[in-house]
This record gives structure tokens, sequence and C-alpha cells, in this order.
């Protein structure tokens, strides 16, 4: 009975506080699990708004780890790996906690999230800029630029669908996070190899943009001959 009680509870909580949103990512439910297992630990103090700050908080780190990672030594890139963790978590938990509590701003949380994304990105990718060399800075410019791409997507398929999604397929930040951690593991372990890592990472993102941008025209399409 307790088991099933929990279970229950369980299934509650997630129905709860991740509604406004569908998700694909290949580590949706280890990460949905993550979350709801935080949730009612957060202090009451830590507001929603408070965690997004330290997410961004956590991608100034990152960027911070570049910084050091140029100017002195590249096993400051490890640094970034903790920034990761931090955006994840207050990235992660900002939205849920507001809905777990039962105080959601649906479009309030909804363009501060956007905001908050998009600055850390920035971060993300100005604190590359500065690490990279040999005219290899463009692939930080692409990084930022195809990233946005995808956020303008996400976006219009909201539009379009009224079904909010910040996956693409199989892979989502919570994904992007864990191969920008290994390309920093790799970096320091293999010195110059983040400029190929990174470039392949870009062109991966151009070539799912691309897909996921024909995917939306295609929705598009179809809502309008829906209308008429």
């Amino acid at each position: 009975m307790g088991t099933q009680t929990q279970v229950a509870d369980y299934s509650e909580i997630v129905q709860r506080t991740f509604s406004d949103r569908k998700r694909t990512n290949i580590l949706k439910k280890a990460e949905q699990s993550t979350i709801v297992f935080l949730l009612p630990k957060v202090p009451k103090f830590i507001s929603p708004n408070l965690l997004t700050l330290i997410g961004t908080l956590g991608s100034g780190l990152v960027f911070l780890a570049f910084v050091l990672g140029t100017y002195t030594t590249n096993w400051y890139l490890l640094l970034g790996i903790i920034g990761l963790a931090i955006n994840w978590l207050g990235d992660s938990l900002d939205g849920r906690l507001a809905y777990y509590r039962n105080i959601p701003r649906r479009w309030y949380g909804f363009a501060l999230d956007i905001i908050s994304d998009w600055i850390g990105i920035i971060l993300t990718g100005f604190g590359y800029y500065i690490y990279a060399k040999n005219g290899t800075q463009i692939i930080a410019f692409a990084f930022v630029a195809f990233y946005g791409w995808s956020i303008i997507i996400s976006q219009l398929r909201y539009k379009i669908t009224n079904e909010y999604s910040i996956d693409s397929g199989f892979v989502g930040p919570t994904e992007l996070r864990f191969i920008v951690a290994l390309i920093l593991i790799l970096e320091v372990l293999f010195h110059g190899s983040i400029t190929y890592l990174a470039g392949f990472i870009t062109v991966l993102l151009f070539i799912i943009n691309t897909i996921d941008t024909l995917k939306l025209l295609k929705l598009g399409d179809l809502k309008d001959k829906n209308q008429n």
C-alpha cells in the first residue's frame, strides 16, 4: 500500500511540475526523477527567480573557466563543468519549483526562461571566443548563432502547435551540457582538441536545425491548409 501511494505521489508531482512542456530528450526519465527528488529539498527562502539567477551565474562560471584557461592554465576549464552543473540546477528547477509550489507564472516564467537561456549561451560562446585561437573564433560565433536559431525554432513550433518543446528529438539542453562538459575534459587531456570537437558540435547543430526547420515549415503548411 505504501509503495502504491509513493508511486501515485510521484506521478502526481511529475504531471503537475512538467505539465507545461513536452520533453523527448534521451535523459528525460533520469532528469525528471532527479528534479522530483530535489524539489522538496529546496529551502523555502529560495524562490524560482533566485534559481534562475543561480543558473545564469553558472553560465558566468563557464565563461570564467574559459578566461582562466586562456591566461593561466587550461586545467581551469574543469571549473566550467561545475558551472554547467550549477546552470542545469538553476535552469531545470526554477520553473519546476514554481509548478511544484503551485505558484506558476506561465508567461512571465516563459519569457524569463528564454532570456536567461540566451544570456547563458552568450556567456559560454563568448568565453570560448576568448579561448579560441588562430582564427577558430568563428566556431564560437557560429555556435551561438545556431543555438539562437534552435531557440527561434522552439518558439515558432510553440506558436504553430501550441505545444512547447525545448528538445530536438533525443537531444535537449541537458544532453548539450553533457557534451560540452566532455569537450572540456578532453581539451584538458588533449590540448587543441576543442577546436575539432566544438566544430563538430556546431556542424551537428546546423544539421539538426535544418531538419527541424523543414519539419516546422511542414507543420505551418499543414496548419494553413486546415484553416482554409
